[in-house]
């Protein structure tokens, strides 16, 4: 399960996605994922879903890496999803009477309509990351919310965090299955067992990896501080964020199937 998590993975490349400009790819994922919430109705989503199947396509990502980005969030989607099924209630008799639960039409709609949105959200987050490297991103961040810091809010050192912790993700779940593999090495019981007992075996992963996690937090401070790093105040940039005609023509893609999927709210009904 480990290794399917793949937030703060970057996958290289030369598709018009990979050069777009991040500042771009940041606000267009919030918009993508503000048009999921503002038109949640089937017509509305099969749009999303076709507009980021065409984003994949068109980034030359393979479709299993956005199967293996869903995964691990499946126990999550599922619970919620039967949540949906069972408490929401319609009008007229219910499809299915199971002592005092009851499923009508209406909770089997929302539960797949709420799925189909969480797993677009997901993918639709997911892109951004493969598609743009965690530094540059950062600038993107950092660009972004420059007029912060006219307030003296600490941009500069809140996108360095988001980007270090996007970067090290990836590397803390390889340390994490190391970490079990070596106690699974010792008899402990971490995928076998009662459910008491399997939370009871993670404190022998717990406790090694958050001193792995600390003593690598130490080394990433000395390192900064080997390479005179005091924040963002006067530091220079190798590459310099440029809107080019390209970018522009990608927004105006974008803005559009945007705008066409919010458009869908008014047609046709959804989740509300």
């Amino acid at each position: 399960m480990l290794r399917d998590i793949t937030i703060g993975q970057h996958f290289p490349g030369n598709s018009v996605l990979h050069r777009c400009d991040p500042r771009l790819k940041l606000v267009a994922t919030i918009a993508y994922i503000v048009v999921l919430f503002v038109a949640p109705n089937p017509l509305g989503l099969a749009l999303s879903i076709a507009l980021l199947a065409a984003l994949y396509k068109v980034a030359k990502i393979p479709g299993k890496l956005i199967l293996k980005s869903l995964k691990p969030i499946v126990p999550i989607v599922l619970f919620t999803a039967v949540l949906n099924l069972f408490f929401v209630t319609g009008e007229g008799e219910p499809l299915v009477h199971i002592w005092v639960l009851k499923i009508y039409g209406e909770g089997i709609r929302y539960a797949i309509l709420l799925t189909v949105r969480v797993c677009a959200l997901i993918a639709g987050t997911s892109l951004l990351t493969y598609t743009t490297s965690p530094i540059v991103l950062t600038d993107a961040i950092e660009n972004l919310l420059r007029p912060l810091a006219k307030i003296h809010f600490p941009v500069h050192e809140l996108a360095m965090m988001m980007t270090i912790a996007l970067r090290f993700i990836p590397t803390l779940i390889e340390e994490t299955e190391k970490i079990m593999n070596a106690q699974k090495a010792r008899g402990a019981m971490i995928d076998n067992g009662t459910f008491t007992q399997r939370i009871k075996a993670l404190v022998p992963v717990l406790i090694p990896l958050f001193i792995s996690a600390f003593r690598r937090a130490d080394e990433l401070a000395m390192a900064m501080e080997c390479r005179c790093y005091h924040g963002g105040e006067g530091r220079t940039r190798l590459k310099q964020l440029k809107f080019t005609a390209e970018d522009t023509r990608c927004a105006v893609i974008i803005t559009a199937a945007l705008l066409v999927i919010c458009a869908t709210r008014f047609f046709v009904p959804g989740l509300g």
